[in-house]
């Protein structure tokens, strides 16, 4: 094995088309699934298809300007906006606590560690129909245990708003074990002198969290926040499995009202250039949040 990688150096090094080589099958990969079907559905945002007919025309901007004026889209790009940046604030927070809890030594901290990422590791949709059961109207989990208590059954998510709410609560709840794995890798990276140096000149658990902890989780915290903008706005298993956009059109996010315009209003051509503008608006957002925090990291480490 050692002489492979030795030879592998060697052939790396002798030859520089060798790098372009290897990652040769990426680039393709990447082609593939990546950039062709940007340009189909570029192409596509510019026609009137259905989806299914083999006949279609070019409207030019025609879908982008009713985009513009639809109030559906408009809600649904607010909710995206709750989904991704409401999630994200809650998510921060959770698995920032979570982390410094689970940072120190006790009994079953493993355990608490493994259970608190479990949700993470399955799938949205699933997670979705099981706070479906819990929260539905008819013999839901919740309204049983306010009927238990003498209570009304409230049918919580009859309500746009409240039910956009309600799943940006379970997005948080159930994704904020992957944001505390997150902290919890950056706090075992701040060398424990610091602190010891804090203790020693009279800072108080406030004052080393301030001014050690979060300017050495600055990392952390660029990677949590990208990732988790960027899911928040991608929303969809989470609102398809529990109201499927409804009542009417109150709680979709981009990504489902996509798949609704698409699949049920068979608008194949409008549903295309949706997505053109979730992706560039997506895009737009992780550009700006990298920029920002990467000053914010070249500013503490200047």
């Amino acid at each position: 094995m050692k002489k492979e990688k030795q030879s592998m150096r060697r052939f790396i090094g002798s030859d520089p088309r060798a790098l372009t080589l290897l990652t040769l099958p990426a680039v393709i990969l990447f082609i593939m699934f990546v950039v062709v079907p940007i340009i189909s559905g570029i192409n596509i945002s510019f026609t009137n298809w259905n989806g299914y007919s083999q006949n279609y025309s070019y409207v030019g901007f025609d879908n982008y300007r009713k985009m513009v004026t639809d109030p559906q889209v408009w809600t649904s790009f607010r909710n995206t906006l709750i989904y991704g940046f409401g999630s994200t604030l809650i998510q921060t927070i959770l698995g920032l606590a979570l982390a410094m809890l689970l940072s120190s030594k006790f009994f079953f901290r493993s355990g608490a560690r493994t259970v608190i990422y479990l949700p993470a590791m399955v799938a949205q949709l699933i997670i979705g129909y099981i706070w479906y059961f819990i929260v539905t109207y008819e013999r839901g989990a919740l309204n049983d245990i306010i009927l238990l208590f003498g209570g009304d059954k409230v049918d919580w998510m009859s309500k746009g708003f409240r039910a956009v709410m309600i799943i940006t609560f379970i997005n948080s709840i159930a994704y904020c074990g992957k944001t505390m794995i997150i902290f919890l890798a950056g706090l075992q990276s701040i060398p424990a002198m610091y602190r010891e140096a804090a203790s020693i000149d009279g800072a108080n658990a406030w004052q080393s969290f301030r001014h050690i902890t979060v300017p050495q989780l600055l990392p952390a915290f660029t990677t949590s926040l990208v990732l988790n903008i960027i899911g928040g706005l991608k929303m969809f298993g989470l609102v398809v499995s529990m109201t499927n956009g409804g009542p009417g059109y109150a709680s979709h996010s981009l990504s489902s009202l996509i798949n609704t315009l698409y699949f049920a209003n068979q608008q194949a051509g409008y549903s295309a250039a949706v997505g053109m503008f979730s992706f560039v608006f997506i895009v737009f957002v992780n550009v700006l949040l990298n920029k920002y925090l990467q000053k914010k990291e070249r500013q503490y480490n200047g």
